[in-house]
């Protein structure tokens, strides 16, 4: 018995399985107890248990492809693909990339419905104008977004933000599928599925500890002069499903509105840190930096967040990271035993398992 606690705690997913299992349990409970039905919120490419199992059988070909073609030539690439298939493609990888998808799944459904909860378990207490007073005096008197829109204007400028905006939507999935299955050091998968999902569970207790709507919700006049646009759409969406929960909690709309923290900045923050401390290509991780910019920029700009929130979810998205390596053996110090270990020829007991892979490992930089 001793033997396998031991083994599951080397697992690189024993975090992300146990705090998968626990907000899973939490929403069922207060599911039950709300008499409300769980929902699977829809979104990019469907349901999240057609999208992601899609995006990645979508991302496997498209990685083995290129793979196939560099190392076989263009006419032997089927042969190849096999070939790769069969030499790289274990049941252990399978099993690995199908466990950080299924975390990650059930962690966001999960914070879905939890962030839905919020009119039914913490009533009608909104912090908003506190926080536009933190605007305030932040902007020396000033409301941040009449300065961006004064200072961007209100017709390019909108349009441009909002579709970065977005963006997010599919980006998260997308990049959560890619890590893990074109990375082949399985820790490295954990590692960024473990702090995505950590994002989804830190969020909901901050929309629990400090409830908010949002400027755009709590000041609609304020964005009344932005055109239509992709995130006026979404606003507008996320309203009417806030009245459709409102009047039927048993029906089939979803509360989505929380202002602390911002999740599009905590998890953006995630995947450029990631990037950043795992040295994974330099034009995405340049990439990563420069799309967190303009998302905190969209935040105020079009009325989704307040300062307060877009800082809490720097916050979130820093500790995601650092937790995330710290529990699947990605930290610095991490790092140094093992190497210290492998180059002594001694077994390494605080190896996670699944740490080493058949094929060699792209170089990883371990976070600090």
């Amino acid at each position: 018995m001793l033997r396998w606690s031991r083994a599951f705690l080397r697992w690189p997913y024993a975090f992300a399985f146990c705090l998968s299992l626990a907000v899973g349990a939490t929403a069922i409970y207060y599911s039950q107890d709300l008499g409300v039905g769980l929902k699977d919120p829809e979104g990019f490419l469907g349901p999240a248990y057609i999208r992601l199992p899609l995006l990645g059988l979508l991302l496997f070909a498209a990685g083995l492809a290129p793979q196939a073609i560099h190392r076989y030539g263009f006419r032997r690439m089927l042969s190849g693909m096999r070939t790769i298939v069969r030499d790289e493609w274990n049941l252990r990888r399978v099993a690995y990339a199908a466990t950080g998808m299924v975390s990650f799944y059930i962690c966001y459904v999960s914070y879905r419905n939890l962030k839905s909860y919020l009119p039914l378990l913490g009533g009608d207490t909104i912090h908003d104008r506190a926080l536009l007073e933190l605007d305030h005096f932040l902007f020396f008197g000033n409301n941040p977004a009449e300065v961006l829109h004064s200072a961007l204007g209100t017709t390019v400028a909108a349009q441009v933000l909002a579709v970065l905006y977005v963006l997010y939507l599919p980006v998260v999935p997308i990049t959560v599928a890619a890590v893990l299955v074109l990375h082949r050091d399985f820790t490295v998968g954990a590692w960024y599925a473990t702090a995505v999902s950590l994002n989804w569970v830190l969020g909901t207790i901050s929309y629990y500890s400090l409830p908010s709507l949002g400027p755009a919700f709590y000041e609609p006049q304020r964005f009344a002069d932005l055109p239509e646009n992709g995130a006026t759409q979404l606003q507008m969406s996320l309203l009417r499903g806030a009245f459709g929960f409102k009047e039927d909690p048993q029906g089939d709309k979803i509360f989505g509105i929380a202002g602390f923290a911002s999740l599009h900045v905590s998890v953006v923050f995630t995947l450029a840190l990631f990037l950043h401390y795992a040295r994974l290509a330099r034009v995405l991780r340049y990439t990563a930096w420069v799309y967190l910019g303009f998302t905190i920029l969209a935040t105020l700009y079009l009325g989704w967040h307040y300062i307060a929130d877009d800082i809490g979810g720097l916050v979130i998205g820093a500790v995601a990271v650092w937790v995330g390596a710290l529990v699947t053996g990605n930290t610095k110090r991490q790092k140094r035993k093992r190497l210290a270990a492998e180059q002594a020829g001694a077994p390494d007991h605080t190896e996670p398992v699944g740490s080493r892979t058949a094929t060699p490992e792209p170089s990883v930089s371990p976070a600090p």
